[in-house]
């Protein structure tokens, strides 16, 4: 009688596949709920069973071996079929609603969905780009299942996913004109950042006036690389080419704000792609 091979475990196939694509044991565990440990567990037993190293570890990375790069596109494969076949007995599809600031929908949102649909390819996602504030009252609301969003007013509770260093920045052939008010560009209120920034410039003493009032992140940088002033934003956010002026100009030191994430899902499958989400969007701010 031949031996019936044991079947791969999905778990430890999911493990590897976030630790490919996050390139960390510690954000895989992350995105998965768990602990490094187990993380690291599961990838072994994974390994084992396949008889074959699929991680090479060193001290300052994580990198596929030759076998794992090989293994990759299957395991994918694997994990998505078994979605699939879930997704097939739930029934219609899920709607999850996500809002996230404009101040924090940065060029990796792409990516950021994309990791989102490939942990649960079923799940319909909307997404609401907005200022915090107008956010946070939404999913007060319960117009919308989870924010992410620009936080600085002390409101409790949440998952901190990053905290990122403010700047004032211009275009490189921009000069502030001596004896007349700094020259802004800002987003539209409500804007906590716009609040805060002018707020720091009058404790400072220092005039200043708005020179553009845009309806988006992206407008406003577009309006500092056009030369019309400077603007506060963060620098994951910044075209290229921009610079800081803050120190040159003596201008007040900027905060690191935190992002936060606030959700009220509850059923496991939400909650697993906002992990994956959460995960990726960390890896992204370190990055």
């Amino acid at each position: 009688m031949a031996m019936i091979e044991r079947p791969l475990d999905l778990d430890a196939v999911q493990a590897f596949i976030r630790i490919a694509e996050l390139g960390s044991f510690t954000r895989a565990a992350e995105a998965m709920g768990t602990t490094q440990a187990a993380v690291s567990l599961k990838l072994k037993r994974l390994e084992d069973r396949l008889d074959c190293r699929l991680i090479e570890r060193t001290p300052r990375r994580v990198q596929l071996s030759s076998r794992g790069a090989a293994f990759l596109d299957l395991a994918r494969e694997l994990a998505s079929a078994h979605e699939r076949a879930l997704a097939g007995l739930s029934g219609a599809a899920r709607r999850l609603s996500i809002g996230i600031s404009d101040h924090v929908a940065g060029p990796e949102l792409p990516s950021l969905i994309a990791r989102m649909n490939a942990q649960d390819p079923r799940l319909l996602i909307e997404i609401r780009i907005a200022a915090s504030r107008d956010l946070l009252l939404s999913f007060e609301r319960r117009e919308i299942d989870t924010v992410i969003v620009r936080q600085h007013d002390g409101r409790s509770g949440g998952e901190v996913l990053a905290e990122e260093k403010f700047g004032w920045f211009a275009a490189p052939s921009w000069q502030h004109r001596a004896g007349e008010p700094l020259q802004l560009a800002t987003l539209a209120e409500p804007c906590g950042v716009r609040a805060l920034a002018g707020q720091l410039l009058d404790e400072a003493g220092i005039a200043w006036t708005e020179v553009f009032v845009g309806g988006g992140v992206a407008a406003v940088a577009a309006a500092v690389m056009a030369g019309l002033g400077t603007a506060a934003l963060a620098q994951r956010m910044l075209p290229f080419g921009a610079v800081d002026i803050g120190r040159q100009l003596g201008l007040p030191e900027l905060p690191r704000l935190p992002v936060m994430l606030y959700s009220r899902v509850k059923d496991n499958r939400s909650r697993e792609a906002l992990a994956a989400l959460a995960a990726a969007f960390k890896s992204a701010a370190r990055g």
